[in-house]
């Protein structure tokens, strides 16, 4: 009985050769045969790039078939929510950096206007940017004067709000000078001002290249160069002065008798007085021209 368990257990030289070979192919002489064809592996790079292109969103295919109805809706709206949330983040990045640029430059000139008009204080008093409104400083009589006068000059003077010129009226009266003293300084000040309209008269006493006229047509002759369009001679209550209105500029014709605005007009000088003329910066405005409505 034991011996046919020995004799079970017993495995052949054969059979130990076949196991070991574990099914490989051996050739004629019996030896293993060795399967030399190179195994093709992809590199780093081929990896990286393979990963890549599987989770792009074009390169995955979208297939929903094997998915309930639920699960498909619950993916899709996955995916809707995660596109608003990328354009959110890049929208929104870009519209606050501008909102911070421009509020970053804004205080940055704010800050640079108050620290020279603090140097400046230095000098004039009244420049000081800390200082209260000089109208607090007046008395009713005074306050009720300064109002007064400031609306008549705002009648007088373009580009200036009332609320400017009795602010300034203050300043003038607060260091002690008399309303009427004041008043025509303050409007001397404002008809030469860069921003405002500057009385024929006064035209000597400007020191800037450009300036903004208003006054009515005297008379006009014919030009001595055909490079110029019109000539002739404008006037308002302060005074005269020759207007010369050259073809380059394209400007509208004026005509004898009408009221006139300049902005931009150019000033030079004729004949030892100051004289203005019209070019391609200048602008030409028709007050009564452009009141049609009540011829």
């Amino acid at each position: 009985m034991s011996s046919k368990n020995v004799s079970s257990n017993v495995v052949s030289v054969d059979e130990r050769a076949f196991e070991q070979t574990n099914d490989s192919a051996v050739d004629e002489s019996e030896f293993e045969a060795v399967d030399d064809t190179p195994e093709f592996r992809a590199g780093v790079e081929q990896e990286t790039q393979a990963k890549v292109d599987s989770n792009h969103p074009d390169g995955i295919v979208q297939d929903y078939s094997h998915l309930t109805l639920a699960q498909e809706e619950r993916i899709k709206a996955r995916e809707a929510e995660l596109d608003r949330i990328s354009a959110k983040a890049e929208f929104g990045t870009q519209d606050g950096r501008e909102r911070r640029t421009r509020k970053a430059a804004a205080t940055g000139s704010a800050n640079r206007r108050s620290e020279f008009q603090r140097r400046r204080a230095s000098v004039d008093p009244m420049a000081d940017p800390d200082r209260p409104d000089p109208r607090v400083e007046l008395t009713q009589e005074q306050l009720a004067e300064v109002n007064k006068q400031s609306m008549r000059l705002a009648e007088r003077v373009d580009g200036w709000s009332r609320a400017a010129i009795s602010r300034r009226l203050a300043e003038e009266v607060v260091t002690g000078r008399e309303i009427t003293s004041a008043v025509v300084k303050v409007l001397e000040e404002l008809q030469t001002a860069p921003c405002g309209v500057v009385p024929i008269g006064k035209l000597e006493e400007v020191t800037r290249e450009k300036v903004s006229v208003k006054g009515e047509v005297e008379t006009l002759w014919d030009p001595a160069s055909p490079a110029i369009a019109q000539v002739g001679l404008l006037k308002d209550e302060t005074g005269t002065t020759k207007v010369t209105i050259w073809k380059a500029s394209d400007a509208p014709a004026i005509e004898e008798g009408e009221q006139v605005r300049i902005h931009g007009a150019a000033r030079s000088w004729y004949n030892g007085r100051v004289s203005l003329a019209v070019t391609g910066w200048s602008t030409i405005q028709f007050p009564d021209r452009d009141r049609w409505w009540e011829s």
